[in-house]
């Protein structure tokens, strides 16, 4: 018997398909010091997964006088240079990716990048790696609101609760959670906690769309 296949894969970006967390944390602290404000790795932690909206009115909160817009496009500004320099994929996440892809199932990014560094990050994908891409600025409700998930599947033609997410942060995972979607825990700068409704796998390195499938269904069996 063939196991069920979900129905699209849904993958965050930063932190999930490619670490770029630190570019974020040190663009974060370079504005925040500019303005002679304190900034800590630390702080910076507290904002990983959170939409870029909310990092910004932090930032102010620290001495940034600048407009939010502002803000968010100085930080992007920031990675993406830092990108044009290294991409640096994840373990294992493009040949999860290309294993996905290879048995005809659809993905989608799930981010709260804005779209011209989300679209920028997935062109640097394999050709044809996505469907579709959501960003923050795509949507009225940040992460940890399920409204960017819920989004991804309806762009998909699919129902979330049908959908695979893959995640990195304690943010994203709560979206994730909260839409339905049977939910993977990647850990990298953020402590999860398996008890809150998702899988944690340690790294997404030897797995396959096999492994996909067989959490899929396992999940799926324990609702019913």
């Amino acid at each position: 018997m063939t196991e069920p296949t979900p129905a699209a894969v849904l993958w965050d970006m930063d932190g999930t398909l490619v670490d770029t967390e630190p570019y974020w944390l040190e663009a974060e602290a370079q504005l925040v010091h500019s303005w002679g404000g304190v900034w800590t790795h630390e702080d910076g932690l507290t904002l990983v997964g959170s939409g870029l909206p909310n990092s910004a009115r932090v930032l102010q909160g620290r001495g940034v006088d600048l407009p939010s817009e502002q803000i968010i496009d100085q930080l992007t500004d920031t990675v993406m240079e830092q990108v044009k320099m290294s991409v640096p994929w994840r373990p294992g996440a493009l040949e999860l990716l290309a294993s996905i892809r290879a048995a005809g199932i659809p993905t989608a990014v799930v981010t709260m990048s804005i779209a011209r560094m989300a679209e920028h990050i997935a062109s640097l994908a394999p050709a044809g790696s996505f469907d579709f891409v959501v960003a923050g600025d795509q949507v009225a409700h940040s992460k940890p609101h399920p409204e960017p998930y819920l989004h991804a599947a309806r762009l998909l033609g699919v129902d979330a609760t049908d959908c695979v997410a893959i995640e990195d942060s304690t943010t994203g995972l709560a979206a994730a959670v909260a839409s339905g979607a049977v939910t993977i825990g990647v850990p990298l700068h953020s402590v999860l906690d398996e008890s809150l409704g998702y899988t944690i796998w340690p790294t997404l390195e030897g797995r396959t769309v096999s492994d996909i499938r067989a959490l899929f269904t396992t999940s799926r069996a324990a609702v019913l």
